[in-house]
């Protein structure tokens, strides 16, 4: 799963067949020669996250009354993290916001970064990572703590706290990757296999955590929610 363990596994080996998943632009990355024709010994699915990277601020703009700054919190050594910050400052003026981008190595960077970020923004968005979602409860925790409106991409995680999420469906994307490896193991050619991008992406939203938060979700986004924790 993700950019960095796709990218480390396809350096380790030319023939061993690989199925990641979440691999970000697997042909921007150098994983795959095309989406169509990944053309070595790795396939499976890239979650698309390039195509929704403006949709988390306008959710963040909808929400979070007089936002004017949101803080980024990225991998800096995750290709797709660097590809998203790009993407996203290349947004933020069409929603009329600024990005404070934090980069965090590691653990033990994230409650400094939530510190920088609730003296720096209103709101947080922590970018798809291994690393940085490691442990989500501690994500929750932080933004609980600094009373930060926070975009976390795992669905999970809003049942368990966050405030909201938007993303593809990750068990989609697991059923798939298994049937991937069912096809290699009956003699499908890695190369052969289309890397897949999701058709399914969904939307939830935490109403306990924005009234802690002191915010009312619009019926704009209410309307537009796949799911509603109440």
């Amino acid at each position: 799963w993700g950019a960095i363990a796709a990218i480390a596994a396809k350096k380790t080996t030319s023939t061993i067949p690989i199925v990641a998943v979440a691999m970000g632009d697997p042909v921007r990355s150098g994983l795959a020669a095309s989406l169509a024709r990944p053309g070595g010994n790795l396939t499976g699915l890239s979650l698309g996250w390039s195509n929704i990277a403006g949709k988390w601020l306008e959710l963040l703009k909808e929400t979070v009354p007089r936002l004017s700054t949101v803080a980024v919190i990225s991998n800096p050594d995750n290709p797709l993290n660097r590809s998203l910050t790009k993407e996203l400052e290349a947004m933020a003026p069409t929603q009329r916001v600024k990005l404070r981008v934090i980069e965090v190595r590691d653990q033990q960077a994230l409650d400094g970064a939530f510190e920088l970020a609730h003296r720096q923004s209103q709101a947080v968005l922590v970018l798809p990572d291994p690393l940085l979602y490691a442990d989500g409860q501690r994500l929750i925790m932080l933004a609980a703590k600094h009373r930060l409106p926070a975009i976390l991409l795992a669905r999970n995680l809003v049942n368990a706290g966050a405030l909201m999420t938007y993303g593809p469906k990750f068990a989609v994307a697991w059923r798939r990757a298994a049937d991937y490896v069912d096809k290699i193991l009956k003699g499908s050619k890695p190369a052969e296999l289309p890397i897949e991008e999701p058709t399914q992406y969904e939307l939830v939203v935490n109403l306990k955590t924005a009234k802690a938060l002191g915010i009312t979700f619009p019926q704009s986004i209410l309307v537009r929610a796949d799911e509603i924790i109440r």
